[in-house]
């Protein structure tokens, strides 16, 4: 990703981007749909499920104007995709995960802070972070199990997974303080 990927007008448009798009989604009628990923309780919208940079389209400006990728969208809760966008923009990845912003813990806390104030929805940092956390745990395990189906190229990604959840957890009272 360019470096300016990671500029707050970039998290604050991905978080007003994604609150939209959730907001035209709630009461979709979810009834006839077919879904390549799991449903996750409880059922408030068709989540994207991959709501992050490598996925958003932007103008000359940098301005995020669309999103692709919508190959593995489900039903769910606001805030499973608000924690991917959080583990992937804020980040909330290991040093060891090299898709990440080498950032400390306090500009960490600051900007997962902005992303729930600008999201809303009464979604806080605790709720995304410890959402996060399950999130990778069952991002690494569907992940185990597309690599043992013959998807080898992203056997690689279930440890990395696995190591981030591990950070997150060791670090999740440091990243929450106040």
């Amino acid at each position: 990703m360019p470096s300016w990927v990671w500029a707050d007008a970039v998290l604050t448009a991905a978080a007003e981007r994604l609150a939209a798009v959730h907001d035209a989604m709630s009461g979709f009628d979810l009834q006839a749909g077919v879904w390549q990923l799991p449903v996750h309780q409880p059922v408030e919208v068709v989540c994207h499920n991959d709501f992050v940079p490598y996925n958003f389209v932007f103008d000359d400006d940098r301005t995020l104007i669309g999103v692709i990728d919508w190959d593995t969208a489900s039903p769910g809760p606001r805030v499973w995709d608000l924690a991917y966008l959080a583990y992937r923009l804020v980040p909330l990845s290991g040093p060891a995960n090299l898709d990440g912003l080498g950032s400390d813990l306090p500009e960490r806390r600051r900007r997962l802070a902005l992303l729930c104030r600008t999201y809303g929805h009464g979604l806080t940092p605790v709720v995304v972070a410890t959402t996060a956390i399950a999130r990778l745990d069952d991002l690494a395990d569907f992940t185990a199990a597309r690599a043992v189906a013959g998807a080898t190229h992203v056997a690689g990604h279930v440890e990395l997974y696995r190591d981030d959840a591990v950070w997150l957890t060791a670090h999740l009272a440091d990243l929450l303080q106040q």
